[in-house]
């Protein structure tokens, strides 16, 4: 056969069910999730995944006439892969291996009928073998969501990246798991419960995880033994119990401690208490929940000031502690005197910054208990010095950072004392833990290899399966969890008076800069405890996918090939919103202290490598012109490789996040979609689809309220046949207007939202445009991507709506948004969704005066909103939508005269 049959991805998708199925595996509470296992920025939803991959495998009806000769077949077999998909994605639905049976079979299916069609191919041994199916690659792995969905459904994975920490990532889930699935655990404990002999209960990881546990518990008993004395309970004292009511039921009982509660300090910048190192506080509040409120409350007197702890109904300004606007505006303590950023500054650079103790929080019998600082609580840690101390310097302008110019300088420097002690002693017990395991392992009878090592071929997957392997299997799993107690173990956590409790430093994408931090008790069974982390790591575990093929996980760089031929599903760095590099340096310097004798190649680097990275860091790349470049060039190299590795038949699917803004080059709008489609382009695919998938959460990306993508695009791309003809702007034009109107069909059959059904529309019209190796106009000029987009838009919006087809953009962007939200606000990842398919963006309708944007909500402006001096003559950018509310508003506010003299 010649040709390609289309794969269902390129014909329809059901996309309300996938992007549902994708916001509810976001949602906190679901239970324990592969993603748990390490934390990774912005990954992918595994329910996006499955589809996405399941989709882009299994032949659409329409491609299979001699199956399915009428439409209505076709369409009910494709209703049919809808209900499969449907039932696939469900959060419950992970693991129900009946269904992924149905699954894998779908796509053994479809492959072997493409065997069948290229069997006189002359790569047809290679490419084409009925009984092996395609391999699988992302060669910008991340967080491993879209590798362990290839592998969940059946396919051999093989997951890259140049970020060491990513690769480990994806080795503990898709290579880890599957190589020591069904085996019972061998610490002693389970082996005197007789697990050995029940062999059958320990099916896939279940005896992988117990061991983490295991070995979890052991490795906080023997920290307790060493530094114990760093973490006491707190005594309540008949005094305490007589000054607060709350305290008379402990009243000489000693409390076990969750979290030290700290505040930065500067000498006070008025000369008068110069010698007074006064609090920065966010807030003083302890607890907000109604009815049992607790604050901290300052008590000033001439020579300085103590904290002390009240309950009840807090006083004014508790919440607002001793700040007096947003970021370091603060006030002094003892004289009411502003402190200012440069001073903060200042102060941090020159090494005076402190901290003081705030308050404690203890575990009571009914929950959170606060108490004042003690002296022995403060001076707990005078002295402390850890053994090692992480002293790599981090890049004060990376991306994302905000603790630069506060006289932080290495890594060592976001922790206390007692946290680098406590740190530093947990990758030193993962060290001694794998000996343990080891050790133990051998006594189980457990062969081992001749001593191979997980990892004996590198970064790859070529380890062995024994003793020696399995000790060091556990111990990824143990440094992890090290990695976990880091996050929340750093003086850029906070304390969270609504539910009382721990905020990690990476609750966003940022290193971000905290006055009033908390430091909690890892030794203990709390949030950010050591044991609890090491449990929530086993439960993740078993998530994970086993009785598969093992998968294969390698560092390289994006840019550089693999060998072989791929299945390809991968979502590239996101421009500039998220620095990887630097931000996980942060638990490369832990990982590589426990790490480095497991895998001396992944972690033979002093931290993670940067100048490879594609991400446009204007600060390393000179200017912002010169990081767009560097990104775009690096990203047309990686796409390229894509394009070479790919297999024929098999198409290519590529996430698309990037945070849309309009630029100027030499007078011409462009916004950063159509740049990518150019650079897609440039590197020899054709793309054949183009679905909006709503799959994260608002607060995602670096600032909670910042207008940035609720939503990312996967773009469905082929490899451009190297014998694509040349066409004329009108063979584009009839080609749109005769095969556009069914492949919207198709779409609106899927049930697609309006706000979507335009994104998912570029699809086939960008199918047809790169068709072509070049589409010139009637001068011999090439026609650009955003010239394609605009006919595709035009074309589209005339089958749409014909009255519709000769407005701007704009205009026809407020139409559709209209016909979903009236003037209502809606998401803002979905505004800009749909700007980018009307070829427009809501940063630039915001500046023509039609929307306002604000804390990720979109709403257009009612009529009586617009302003009453507007001037059509000096707008630079009327549009018909404009113009019509400006005259709605005129006709209501001034009546029928003023809005003639407006029209005329």
């Amino acid at each position: 056969m010649n040709g390609q049959r289309k794969k269902l991805i390129e014909v329809a998708l059901p996309l309300d069910a996938v992007n549902r199925a994708s916001a509810y595996e976001k949602m906190p509470g679901i239970g324990p999730h592969p993603r748990g296992l390490h934390l990774w920025w912005a990954r992918r939803p595994l329910a996006a995944a499955r589809a996405v991959i399941f989709a882009q495998m299994v032949d659409d009806p329409g491609s299979r006439p001699e199956l399915f000769p009428t439409e209505q077949e076709q369409n009910d077999e494709r209703q049919r892969l809808f209900e499969l998909i449907e039932k696939l994605v469900r959060w419950e639905n992970n693991n129900n291996e009946e269904l992924l049976q149905r699954a894998r079979a779908e796509i053994r299916a479809s492959w072997r009928r493409t065997c069948a069609d290229f069997a006189d191919h002359p790569r047809a041994a290679e490419l084409f073998d009925p009984e092996r199916l395609p391999a699988f690659h992302d060669p910008f792995a991340g967080g491993g969501a879209l590798p362990l969905e290839a592998q969940r459904l059946g396919l051999e994975a093989h997951a890259s990246d140049l970020n060491p920490v990513a690769v480990l990532i994806n080795k503990a889930m898709i290579e880890i798991p599957p190589r020591f699935a069904g085996r019972p655990p061998v610490n002693p404990e389970a082996r005197s419960e007789g697990a050995l002999v029940a062999g059958g209960e320990w099916k896939g990881a279940r005896g992988l995880a117990e061991d983490v546990r295991y070995y979890g518990r052991w490795m906080r008993d023997e920290a307790e033994r060493r530094i114990g004395h760093l973490y006491p309970k707190v005594a309540v004292t008949d005094a305490m119990a007589r000054e607060r009511p709350d305290l008379r039921r402990y009243a000489g009982r000693e409390l076990t401690v969750i979290a030290w509660l700290w505040a930065r300090t500067v000498r006070s910048p008025n000369p008068a208490f110069g010698t007074v190192e006064v609090p920065l506080v966010s807030t003083f509040m302890l607890s907000t929940k109604k009815g049992k409120e607790a604050y901290v409350e300052p008590v000033v007197d001439t020579d300085g000031y103590r904290f002390t702890v009240k309950v009840g109904p807090p006083p004014p300004g508790a919440k607002a502690g001793t700040k007096l606007a947003r970021g370091a505006h603060f006030r002094c303590l003892m004289s009411g005197t502003p402190i200012e950023p440069a001073y903060i500054k200042a102060e941090g650079t020159a090494g005076r910054m402190g901290a003081r103790l705030m308050a404690i929080v203890a575990e009571g019998d009914r929950g959170r208990v606060y108490i004042s600082p003690t002296k022995q609580h403060e001076a707990v840690c005078s002295g402390v010095t850890a053994e090692w101390m992480p002293q790599v310097e981090f890049f004060q302008q990376a991306l994302g950072f905000g603790v630069g110019g506060y006289g932080m300088k290495t890594w060592a420097d976001l922790f206390t004392d007692r946290q680098l002690m406590a740190l530093t002693t947990f990758t030193t017990l993962v060290a001694e833990a794998r000996e343990e395991i080891y050790q133990h392992a051998i006594d189980t009878g457990m062969p081992n290899d001749d001593d191979c090592p997980l990892a004996s071929g590198g970064s790859g997957g070529s380890g062995g399966s024994g003793a020696t392997a399995y000790a060091d299997a556990v111990s990824v799993y143990l440094a992890f969890a090290v990695d976990r107690c880091a996050d929340f173990s750093n003086t850029c956590t906070r304390w969270v008076p609504g539910n009382q409790k721990i905020m990690n430093l990476f609750s966003k994408q940022t290193i971000s800069m905290t006055w009033d931090y908390s430091e909690a008790a890892v030794l203990h069974d709390t949030v950010g405890g050591f044991v609890p982390a090491s449990q929530f790591i086993a439960e993740c575990i078993q998530r994970c996918v086993t009785g598969m093929t093992i998968g294969y996980t390698t560092q390289q760089d994006a840019a550089s090939r693999s060998s072989g031929v791929f299945a390809i599903s991968t979502d590239p760095p996101y421009y500039d919103n998220i620095g990887y590099a630097d931000l996980s340096d942060f638990f490369y310097v832990w990982l590589r202290r426990s790490m480095r004798n497991v895998l001396p190649d992944l972690f033979s680097t002093i931290s993670v490598p940067k100048a490879e990275e594609l991400v446009a860091t204007p600060v390393r790349n000179g200017t912002r012109a010169q990081a767009e470049i560097f990104f775009m060039n690096g990203m047309r190299r990686a796409l390229g490789c894509l394009a070479a590795q790919c297999h024929l038949q098999i198409p290519v699917t590529i996430y698309y996040a990037f945070k849309q803004v309009e630029r100027t080059e030499e007078g011409v709008q462009r916004t950063g979609w159509e740049t990518f489609l150019d650079a897609l382009i440039g590197s020899g695919f054709s793309v054949t689809g183009t679905w909006p998938m709503r799959s994260e959460q608002q607060y995602r990306w670096r600032a909670i309220g910042s207008n940035a993508l609720a939503s990312s695009i996967v773009l469905v791309c082929r490899r451009r046949p190297a014998d694509a003809p040349l066409a004329m702007r009108k063979d584009l034009v009839d080609a749109l207007q005769e095969e556009l109107p069914l492949a919207l069909i198709h779409l609106q059959r899927a049930n697609i939202a309006p706000v979507d059904l335009a994104q998912a529309a570029i699809g086939p019209g960008m199918a047809i445009f790169t068709r072509y190796a070049k589409v010139l106009d009637p001068g011999g000029r090439r026609i650009t991507v955003g010239e394609a987009l605009a006919y595709i838009n035009q074309t589209l919006d005339e089958i749409l709506a014909a009255q519709e087809g000769e407005f701007d953009a704009d205009s026809r962007w407020a139409l559709a948004w209209f016909d979903q939200h009236g003037f209502e606000a809606g998401e803002y990842g979905s505004a800009e969704t749909l700007a980018t398919a009307k070829n427009t963006s809501v940063s630039g309708m915001v500046q023509a005066g039609i929307l306002h944007a604000q804390a990720g909500r979109v709403r257009l402006l009612r009529p009586r909103e617009l302003p009453a001096d507007w001037n059509p003559k000096a707008d630079n950018r009327l549009t018909t939508w404009e113009v019509v509310h400006h005259l709605v508003r005129v006709l209501e506010q001034g009546g029928e005269v003023e809005t003639a003299r407006l029209l005329y």
